[in-house]
């Protein structure tokens, strides 16, 4: 989901799409909007969320090697 928000004209735009568990995936809106790039990183990083154009998509917070997305609930919160 994107909220946008025009501060000289207060005008406001959200924008929601939906996307399939087993492969999200979307376009990216970064030549459209400069700001959305950190944004769409991140949601990779701990959705997995793949944005199909975007200029830099790599891991941003977590360590590259990681292999699963943790905020996904099918991460394992412990290991017994």
């Amino acid at each position: 989901m994107y909220q946008l928000h025009n501060m000289i004209t207060n005008m406001r735009i959200r924008l929601k799409i939906f996307l399939p568990e087993n492969q999200p995936v979307t376009p990216t809106i970064t030549p459209i909007f400069a700001g959305a790039n950190w944004m769409e990183r991140e949601t990779y990083d701990f959705f997995g969320v793949v944005f199909e154009g975007h200029p830099n998509l790599k891991r941003i917070l977590n360590v590259e090697d990681m292999i699963m997305f943790p905020l996904r609930k099918e991460f394992p919160l412990e290991t017994r």
